[in-house]
């Protein structure tokens, strides 16, 4: 079992202030995998101030020195990718697959997309005798998830660093491995000591410290509405920056005109990917009401023809467990809640698949005879668990994906025209037309209670950023 009880601060792994240990367990068989430490308020002090005094020099260096910095990361980072895969199947679960193809991937594609922005972003501006100067907002404490641990870090730290600010990164206790690599990439790189730290912990020990430190001057967190709720009012007291991404029940309208079998069969895989632990995930499918059960017979095929597979074997497509304990279970009471509300379980229902008798593996479920209304199309379920919903026309699927607290995506298959149309009037952050995938330079962030701000390319960077504008300045 590995351990890893050092924080990484100021340049070097140093004991916590006061020991505390947490097992982390390997949701496909139940047992510990690795021991880390948890921190408390006095590792996050510690770290801020790294961060502070690295913060005067580091925001001063020129963009030539970051860029060159970048490009160290992104050479390091290509070297450890193997072993950031093979702990993200090993601590979350996710299929080796996956873990492989976009997983790990997907922090070199946001450090690359750093340093795309960075060397042609415009941090002076001409306002006739007036410059406006773009300046690194600040030392900056990032919280992020367990469902794709190294994109949401590597989102956060990747234009923070090209921004020249620095940082105090707080991971999932329940899958913090992968962080640890990243800070030994950075190390290797030659990231100045204090300009990132990492402190692991849970969030009323470590996340609600860097929220409420005077010293922060930026939170940006990924997770949960309920936890950013909490991280947002524990920074009010200093007036911080708070960014958030929060959840999403994002809506999968397919229109009469699409493609039925490609819509929703690749809705249903869009859905299931990462077992469905996706904030973006399309969980609600609204179907036209005339083609309905078509739509119901296409999803539970595909449902049906998904495999569950340990996830250091699985397949391509292939399913692995949830992430954690607390996950499963609260997947099956969703499951039951649908089913209580009078949902019919057409593919899946409560239990394991079969074969599994350990292991946090839930069956690939598609639920019919939705309403709006039911707790299973209202709250994020976090699993792979898909809920049809009947429309009657174009305006009634456009009223029922709106019907939501959240909006971070939608989806919407159908002729160009006619989905551009209706891609228009979803109240979501982003819309991804007859299945589209995801475009790393393009914003991501949310609507309503999915969230503030935008991460990823251009619109990410600027999130670390203040402005400032000097009169007087001259031509």
């Amino acid at each position: 079992m590995r351990e890893q009880l050092k924080f990484y601060i100021d340049g070097e792994w140093i004991l916590p202030a006061t020991p505390r240990t947490h097992e982390v367990i390997n949701p496909a068989t139940e047992e510990p995998c690795a021991r880390i430490s948890l921190g408390s308020a006095g590792d996050v002090d510690k770290a801020v101030k790294a961060a502070q005094r690295a913060f005067e020099s580091y925001s001063r260096t020129s963009v030539a020195e970051r860029v060159a910095l970048l490009q160290s990361i992104i050479g390091a980072y290509q070297k450890r990718m193997p072993e950031i895969a093979a702990l993200m199947t090993e601590e979350m679960g996710a299929p080796v697959w996956l873990a492989n193809a976009a997983q790990a991937p997907s922090g070199l594609a946001h450090f690359g997309e750093a340093l795309k922005v960075l060397q042609s972003f415009p941090f002076e501006i001409k306002m006739n005798g007036t410059r406006v100067l773009k300046e690194p907002v600040g030392v900056c404490g990032l919280i992020t998830p367990w469902n794709w641990p190294i994109n949401q870090a590597v989102a956060k730290i990747a234009p923070a660093l090209a921004a020249g600010c620095t940082m105090v990164l707080k991971p999932s206790e329940l899958a913090p491995s992968t962080a640890a690599v990243l800070a030994e990439v950075l190390h290797e790189a030659g990231v100045p000591k204090g300009v990132f730290n990492l402190v692991n912990g849970d969030g009323p020990g470590v996340g609600e410290a860097l929220a409420r430190h005077p010293g922060i001057d930026m939170m940006s967190f990924t997770g949960s509405t309920r936890a950013g709720i909490l991280v947002a009012k524990a920074s009010a007291d200093t007036v911080k920056r708070v960014a958030q991404e929060l959840g999403g029940k994002s809506a999968n309208i397919i229109l009469d005109d699409a493609n039925l079998e490609k819509a929703v069969a690749g809705g249903w895989g869009q859905m299931a990917m990462n077992s469905g632990q996706n904030c973006v995930a399309p969980s609600r499918m609204l179907a036209p009401r005339k083609l309905y059960d078509q739509v119901v017979e296409i999803a539970a095929n595909a449902a049906r023809a998904t495999k569950v597979m340990a996830p250091a074997e699985a397949a391509p497509g292939a399913m692995g467990p949830l992430a954690n304990a607390n996950q499963f279970q609260k997947v099956q009471s969703m499951i039951q809640k649908g089913i209580d509300e009078g949902a019919k379980a057409v593919v899946g229902g409560v239990g394991r698949p079969e074969g599994f008798n350990r292991g946090y593996y839930v069956k690939p479920t598609v639920f019919a005879n939705v309403a709006n209304e039911m707790i299973i199309a209202r709250e994020e379920i976090f699993g792979p668990v898909l809920t049809i919903i009947p429309y009657e026309d174009e305006e009634d699927a456009i009223r029922i994906a709106n019907d939501t607290v959240y909006g971070l995506s939608g989806y919407v298959s159908g002729s160009p025209e006619r989905a551009k149309r209706v891609a228009q009037r979803l109240r979501t952050g982003a819309v991804h037309l007859n299945g589209a995938g995801m475009d790393f330079g393009a914003p991501f962030g949310g609507y309503k209670q999915s969230g503030n701000g935008r991460e990823w390319g251009v619109f990410g960077f600027e999130e670390f950023l203040q402005v400032k504008s000097v009169m007087g300045w001259g031509e």
